[in-house]
């Protein structure tokens, strides 16, 4: 049976269809290749009957060395002489079209773009074929943009590092912990936006930072000066996972390296990250674009270079493509002079980036005639995508508390709400960052009104709160309501790229206005919390007259009437936390500079995987209005693994040892279960199964002690059941990785946990086919 999100899904899809049906877009002249000049259009590299392959290496051929250095950076130059116009390749789309770059800009018959929530909220829903449905939103709305001549068809989105520090100012940009949870985010995300033609995209995406990217500026420290010192360990099983489920099933047309180093040298200049990792062992099919300005940064600011010739040339060599900023632009022809660089390395570099520009038809003559061609301002913040933001936003909202139950209210018990915050009646913090200008917006109060009288009070300035002045109005407001709605949180002020948190606590005095406020409230006291990173909010959770708690992230345009709607019942909440809720007292002595994964002695260790002390909330953590149990409907006992081996001696134990990948032959091998999820309440709900696996005891520090191997979202009706099947690839997600980088099997009893009911062990059994070499 179809899931609803697969419905959803088909369902935008054809609202698209009728949409481009029905709009003829504007017309925009084109890049290069334009059918009326003569002097180009019968050249082969404007043949669009020709292969790409083809088509680039004609392109180049007839380049001079000074063209082909003008077209390495964001702002390519134009080539007049070959018909073709300069190019903006900067833009953003992180969670709708952004004009954060300057290929895309607001105005005239575009004055606009959806706004989704930010990332870690849509991750929250654990819902994949909604992150692949916004992705196809956005890159609707980029190439309506883009036929209007007002935005790009490069965007340097999606951003799947691993928010490894709760501390980390843009963790709200990211996916969340878990490096699966990223990596298919990741994968989903892009095939929304480029589309499944990969000769032909859509658009093309970009997976940044690569790689142990996710410190912006700590203590002194900032992006542009950190070493980031990272063993072989964590950089396989944790760090590179999400760029390589994004390269690998994603199909991303583009990779950007960060600014930081990683074990003494810069990302941007690494050919063992590059050309080994991303573009040999992954198979990147596009271009490696920098981080802005990092070629410059590296050899500036980190002074890895004696000169910037010498930079422009370990750059490409490493196998950058594109330089954002004007770095290569200024240095690489110089580069070649001196020796340091050959004209086939630059052209090396162009194949990839014209490739990517041929892809997206750029070469293909006039943009109206090319599929797509005909979506226009219509299609931008139409009815369905902004339908599919409020869906969104819904989907996203972590229900963290219920005592009682007090949620959801009664508009017709609870007719009079105090509505209480500084974030109770915002707007553009509702988008977070790398955002666009929202197409309108229903702030929290605006979204609550609908369903009650409000009574409005602000009790603080802003999220610093820095004084009580205001909270008298607030507490007594509280006093004569039915409800009381506190929304509280932070905002880009206090977590935003170059701001990282110096703790985990609400700013200010929030604490104790919301301790304040529920101590006088007549009826229950709702907290309502915008944040990108976890709050310690134990006074809280441990406070009765604090009877629920909502984590709404930053919920994007139609997030005050998501809220609205899952605080008086509208919509039952389903979302689940994607980064665990720390403690303050867990940043004791934890610089953010230590990017160790595992605990150690007198370390705590870094995420679910690893971490084993209290938390606030744990990662996955969620509540609803109903109540799911899960059964186990069929699973295998044991799992055969075919191994070949490398002779080494003729009695080699294959049980209870941890088998290499590259030993074993994975293929398609995978385990399917099958989980019987029953909605237990009267309420019809939607819920995420979560699966995790332990791997057999005695995995020393290779093993995390669980972690993330499958999820799938399902709506349940009231009192009925619905199958759920889980396929879990053993190499890629039963495997572990030991502490030389090498991912191995472990044979053994392995434990399945599907929620927090049910647990399913299974055995995994080395199938010789030869002698293995342990």
């Amino acid at each position: 049976m179809a899931s609803p999100f697969s419905l959803l899904l088909n369902l935008i899809s054809i609202l698209v269809l009728l949409f481009v049906l029905g709009h003829t877009g504007e017309s925009r002249d084109p890049f290069a290749c334009d059918p009326k000049n003569g002097n180009t259009n019968g050249l082969p590299f404007c043949r669009t009957n020709l292969g790409i392959a083809e088509r680039v290496r004609d392109l180049i051929g007839r380049l001079t060395l000074e063209e082909k250095v003008g077209l390495l950076v964001d702002n390519a130059a134009a080539v007049p002489r070959l018909g073709m116009k300069g190019y903006e390749w900067w833009s953003e789309a992180l969670h709708g079209v952004s004009n954060v770059g300057p290929g895309t800009r607001f105005g005239g018959e575009f004055p606009g773009a959806t706004s989704f929530p930010q990332v870690i909220t849509t991750a929250a829903s654990f819902n994949a074929s909604l992150w692949e449905a916004i992705g196809q939103v956005v890159s609707d709305e980029a190439r309506a943009m883009y036929n209007g001549g007002t935005g790009g068809l490069t965007y340097w989105s999606p951003n799947v590092n691993i928010f490894r520090d709760p501390r980390w100012g843009r963790g709200q940009e990211t996916p969340g912990e878990d490096p699966v949870l990223a990596g298919r985010y990741a994968a989903s995300y892009v095939r929304g936006l480029q589309g499944t033609d990969v000769s032909r995209l859509k658009v093309a995406a970009c997976c940044k930072h690569f790689t142990a990217y996710d410190l912006d500026n700590w203590n002194g420290v900032d992006r542009f000066h950190f070493n980031a010192q990272v063993s072989k360990q964590d950089i396989e099983d944790t760090f590179d996972v999400p760029f390589r489920m994004c390269v690998k099933e994603g199909k991303v047309a583009s990779v950007m390296c960060s600014y930081n180093q990683v074990n003494g040298v810069p990302t941007c200049a690494d050919p063992n990250l590059l050309k080994k990792t991303v573009r040999a062992q992954w198979g990147l099919d596009g271009y490696i674009v920098s981080d802005c300005d990092s070629v410059g940064v590296f050899y500036s600011s980190q002074h890895y270079t004696s000169t910037p010739e010498e930079a422009a040339a370990d750059a490409i060599k490493a196998g950058l493509d594109l330089d954002c900023g004007p770095f290569l632009g200024q240095h690489t022809q110089d580069a070649v002079k001196k020796g340091l660089l050959t004209e086939t390395d630059v052209n090396a570099a162009l194949l990839n980036i014209l490739s990517v520009q041929m892809r997206l038809g750029m070469f293909d003559g006039e943009p109206s005639a090319q599929p797509y061609g005909n979506l226009g301002p219509r299609d931008v913040c139409s009815p369905a995508h902004q339908h599919l933001a409020l869906e969104a936003a819904t989907q996203g909202i972590v229900l963290l508390k219920n005592d009682g139950p007090s949620l959801p209210l009664s508009p017709k018990t609870q007719h009079n709400v105090a509505v209480i915050g500084p974030n109770s009646n915002v707007t553009v913090t509702m988008i977070g960052n790398y955002a666009g200008i929202a197409c309108g917006y229903t702030s929290p109060l605006q979204g609550i009104m609908r369903y009650a009288q409000t009574n409005h009070h602000m009790g603080c300035d802003n999220v610093a709160c820095i004084d009580d002045n205001q909270f008298g109005p607030a507490i007594d407001a509280a006093r004569q309501a039915d409800a009381t709605v506190l929304i509280m949180g932070l905002d880009q002020s206090i977590e935003a790229e170059t701001v990282d948190r110096a703790g985990l606590l609400l700013p200010g005095r929030q604490q104790d206005l919301i301790s304040k406020v529920a101590a006088a409230s007549k009826g229950p006291t709702i907290l309502v919390l915008m944040s990108g990173g976890p709050v310690d909010i134990t006074f809280a959770k441990n406070d009765p007259r604090v009877s629920a708690i909502l984590w709404a992230g930053y919920p994007g345009q139609a997030g005050g009437v998501a809220i609205a709607d899952i605080l008086f019942g509208s919509s039952n909440p389903g979302g689940k936390l994607p980064m665990t809720w720390y403690p303050q007292e867990y940043l004791t002595n934890l610089p953010m500079t230590n990017m160790a994964m595992r605990s150690g002695p007198s370390y705590p260790g870094r995420t679910y995987r690893f971490y084993k002390g209290p938390v606030v909330y744990p990662f996955g953590h969620g509540l609803t209005y109903t109540h799911f149990v899960h059964r186990v409907a069929s699973a295998p006992k044991l799992v055969s693994v075919p191994v070949d081996g490398h002779r080494r001696t003729n009695n080699t134990n294959l049980e209870n040892k941890a088998i290499r990948v590259t030993h074993a032959r994975c293929g398609k091998l995978s385990i399917s279960i099958h989980v019987d999820v029953e909605n237990m309440g009267s309420r019809d709900g939607t819920h995420t199964v979560l699966v995790f696996s332990a791997p057999p005891a005695g995995g020393g520090n290779w093993a995390p002690q669980k972690q993330l191997v499958g999820f799938e979202k399902v709506h349940v009706p009231a009192k009925a059941q619905q199958r759920v099947q889980i396929n879990i690839h053993v190499c890629k997600l039963l495997s572990v990785v030991d502490k030389a980088g090498i991912r191995r099997i472990p044979m053994g009893e392995h434990s399945l946990h599907i929620g927090d009911d049910v647990k399913h062990s299974f055995s995994l059994q080395a199938q010789a086919l030869g002698i293995i070499k342990s």
